[in-house]
């Protein structure tokens, strides 16, 4: 029962994937970036609540890739709209993962990512990271953020250790991941080279964080 409760998970996870990847490509080849955006314009409101919720989902079940939310929303809401969308996102999601995890333990966890996302979650945990607010806030901010809020939880961080280190890793992440989508689509330059700046900056800090993990 398990075995195909996890093959019918996957299979919904790739056909929600593959179905949004189809339906942007379809918009796209059809109304082109300005055409859509516009469109996305006259949504209003709308517009940002698909794609927090959208963001959301790819953060309770990690197998699906969450940055892409990221600069879809710097590309179709612009940075400022675009990037508070997705900071609300993260902010709400990975504190519900960290709860699930935290109040919940490991069984409802493996049982809602899986057997392999919970192998990584495990590996986390190994680490005791709920000691080192430095070093989780770091790790935070790589694009594995979603499958350390359960690792976090699981290992017994408290609340108020991990919503600081969750806030400050948003801040930084989420506005690099964001202007990179806004620049590429906007054309600015300025922007964009900062946020390559930015991502390098990033990647530096991922090195060294689980270069430091490996060792402890």
């Amino acid at each position: 029962m398990d075995l195909t409760m996890r093959k019918f998970r996957k299979f919904i996870l790739i056909v929600f994937f593959v179905g949004a990847v189809v339906l942007l490509l379809s918009l796209l080849q059809t109304y082109g970036i300005e055409p859509l955006r516009n469109t996305v314009e006259n949504m209003g409101v709308w517009a940002p609540i698909g794609i927090l919720i959208l963001r959301g989902i790819s953060i309770i079940l990690p197998a699906l890739p969450s940055s892409a939310y990221s600069l879809l929303a710097g590309s179709l809401l612009g940075f400022k709209t675009g990037y508070i969308t997705i900071v609300l996102a993260d902010l709400i999601f990975c504190q519900a993962a960290f709860f699930i995890a935290r109040n919940f333990g490991r069984e409802p966890v493996r049982r809602l990512v899986g057997l392999k996302a919970m192998n990584r979650i495990e590996g986390f945990n190994q680490n005791q990271l709920e000691g080192n607010f430095f070093l989780m806030t770091g790790l935070l901010m790589t694009g594995l953020f979603d499958f350390l809020s359960y690792a976090i939880g699981i290992g017994g961080t408290s609340w108020r250790l991990f919503t600081p280190a969750l806030i400050v890793s948003l801040l930084i992440s989420d506005s690099i991941i964001v202007a990179v989508g806004a620049g590429v689509s906007q054309g600015a330059g300025l922007m964009l080279g900062g946020a390559l700046l930015g991502m390098f900056a990033l990647a530096t800090i991922a090195g060294v964080t689980k270069k430091k993990v490996s060792s402890s």
